[in-house]
């Protein structure tokens, strides 16, 4: 799912201010929820351009503006003072004004109408309330996410009171921030009051946070992938995230460094290039040079036996990238969906997947998203064993990853980890534009590297005759392992490139190489469209596999922080032809995952179906000796 960017036009915010202004002259007490919590009835507001609460000649006791004032006479507020009524009225008016605009899509202001003219009845009536609500929530988080934004302070200490948050209507909810802010700032001094006004607002958008849920309903996961940006404030605003706050990860993950990941030559590689190529976005441009030149991996897939080091190239992929947010400040997120997240709820795994792409995709973040054993989180969709909940997931990622909505900025990458490969849906497993075989260790030296660091330095047991870790060096190892793949390995693969150089000989032009690819596809249906540009897309990034000078990632001033296209040009100098011997190596490595996958697919249909007619045939038998039993058992008598 895109992350939407929406301006928020200026003229609309100024046409809200003379209504903000109304509701902080409010002082009566608003509407109350009923009974545990319950909104009350929804009533409907007419929408922005309704006549305003009439000014006072002087502020009303309980307002914000008469907590600001305290017991001075002095009938001007000082102008640190005034400059808090200032900002709040335009938050306010900001809060309205993205309300309004997350709702009017939705039919909001028809519906409106038909409800003051009492034509709205039954579905329309209750999705109009719905919508109230939503209008409701989105408001009063914006205006005090816009308030919290002007804050120079850390938040103070203590405890916000709150009374219950009104979801009648979006001016309750509005009236309720001021009068929350009036409360809070009541007798506080200057040195306290900056200090205080950001705790009021970071309090009010927990409180948010924690009731959104049940206040959007539906519309949670579309809001979540929108963002709001008041371009004359700087001011940014994705969903119910905080802006300014620090990014927590959903999992708590333990880095590891690239000398600690022994094999997986070529994922281990794959893993570096990436996080480098991530750390190269552009977020004043929006872009990233290497989605522009090709080869950036937006998704991919990594699969191998339990035990190979699936999680430590997670674990090892995290850490770099964070490393290198450290170094040019940016913010990072990384974030796995696994198994907790299915809901037995219906609708609602599908919109928490749709939350899980929104964040990784957050275009003020390097976004690093997971999806661990991802076989038994997205089903197969012809899988009747499969739950709602995996189907759900499995429509969120497909579209997310390859929908008609898709945009590659190039600041976040999707891996999925699967043991079982075979057992994840064809249509979003081709969606993986690279694949990762993470198959562990695999040489005698890597079983020794593995033995020593794993066993730490609380020992005297003397290595031997071994250099330490010297096998692990990627330069050394990596090309090695492409040229594994320069003759296929699989025996159906074998025999179709065979077939192929007995004909032709050895590919050496694009045609030749479309000749090879059509024969495959004549061996295996499955092998389309999309694994070309898998194929193409894997080769691009060959050509852009190279070592990006670490000095760049020293300092930000190095490159990190140079404009779009000085960073576009230096990476381009560095870039390599493609290749006959790298395309073929693409061809076959692509080709033989797709085989080894179909083959463990069919293999395991197989094994159920003799397990099911081993099973029947088993029952019969039982059957026929307890039925001639029974026979036998009535001739008796």
């Amino acid at each position: 799912m895109e992350a939407r960017s929406i301006r928020v036009p200026e003229d609309r915010i100024r046409e809200n201010y003379t209504a903000a202004l109304g509701l902080m002259a409010k002082a009566a007490p608003v509407a109350a929820n009923v009974g545990n919590g319950t909104p009350g009835v929804a009533r409907f507001l007419p929408p922005v351009g309704s006549a305003p609460v009439p000014r006072q000649s002087g502020p009303q006791s309980g307002t914000l503006e008469s907590a600001l004032r305290g017991g001075a006479t002095d009938p001007l507020l000082p102008p640190e003072r005034h400059a808090i009524l200032v900002e709040t009225r335009r938050a306010i008016a900001v809060g309205m004004t993205i309300g309004e605009m997350v709702v009017e899509p939705l039919g909001y202001l028809d519906l409106g109408t038909r409800k003051r003219d009492g034509r709205l009845h039954g579905a329309d009536l209750d999705r109009f309330q719905s919508l109230v609500r939503v209008k409701a929530v989105v408001s009063v988080f914006a205006a005090a996410a816009h308030l919290s934004s002007t804050r120079q302070s850390t938040p103070a200490g203590g405890e916000t009171v709150m009374a219950d948050l009104p979801l009648t209507s979006s001016s309750d909810t509005l009236t309720w921030l001021s009068q929350t802010l009036a409360a809070a700032v009541t007798d506080v001094g200057d040195a306290d009051l900056d200090a205080t006004v950001a705790r009021v607002c970071a309090d009010v958008m927990e409180r948010i946070q924690n009731e959104s849920h049940a206040a959007m309903g539906e519309h949670g996961a579309s809001f979540a992938a929108m963002t709001f940006a008041v371009e004359a404030d700087s001011f940014h605003l994705q969903g119910f995230a905080q802006p300014g706050a620090r990014r927590k990860s959903a999992v708590t993950v333990q880095f590891k460094k690239p000398e600690e990941v022994v094999g997986n030559h070529i994922a281990k590689a794959q893993a570096l290039r990436m996080a480098k190529m991530m750390a190269c976005h552009d977020f004043e441009a929006g872009k990233n040079p290497f989605v522009e030149l090709g080869g950036f991996v937006f998704t991919f897939i990594g699969d191998g036996n339990p035990g190979t080091g699936k999680t430590t190239l997670i674990q090892m992929t995290a850490g770099l990238l964070k490393q290198y947010c450290d170094v040019g400040g940016y913010g990072f997120h990384y974030e796995n969906f696994g198994v907790g997240n299915i809901s037995e709820f219906q609708g609602k795994s599908g919109q928490n997947c749709e939350a899980f792409i929104a964040r990784v995709l957050d275009p003020r973040v390097l976004g690093f998203g997971t999806i661990d054993d991802v076989d038994q989180v997205a089903g197969k969709r012809d899988d009747s064993k499969s739950s709602a909940g995996q189907q759900e997931v499995t429509a969120a990622l497909m579209e997310a990853f390859a929908g008609a909505n898709t945009v590659v900025r190039g600041n976040c990458v999707f891996g999925m980890f699967s043991n079982y490969p075979e057992k994840v849906d064809p249509a979003l497993r081709q969606r993986a534009g690279a694949r990762w075989l993470v198959d562990g260790p695999q040489t005698r030296a890597d079983y020794v590297d593995i033995l020593s660091l794993l066993l730490g330095k609380n020992h005297e047991i003397p290595v031997g005759e071994h250099d330490l870790f010297a096998s692990q060096q990627i330069q050394k190892m990596v090309e090695q392992s492409y040229d594994g793949f320069s003759v296929p390995t699989d025996e159906k693969l074998l025999a179709v490139w065979d077939e192929q150089v007995r004909r032709n000989g050895e590919p050496k032009t694009i045609a030749e190489l479309g000749a090879y690819l059509h024969a495959i596809k004549e061996m295996d249906p499955r092998f389309t469209g999309r694994a070309i540009k898998n194929i193409t897309d894997a080769v691009k990034f060959r050509a852009m596999d190279f070592d990006l000078p670490d000095d760049w990632f020293a300092t930000p001033e190095s490159f990190m922080r140079l404009p779009y296209d000085r960073k576009l040009a230096m990476i381009a100098d560095l870039r390599k032809p493609i290749t006959v011997p790298m395309v073929l190596q693409e061809i076959n490595r692509y080709a033989e995952s797709e085989l080894r996958y179909a083959d463990k697919s069919d293999e395991a249909e197989v094994q159920g179906i003799v397990r099911s007619l081993t099973n029947q045939t088993k029952a019969r038998s039982i059957f026929a000796a307890s039925a001639s039993a029974a026979a036998f058992a009535a001739g008796v008598e």
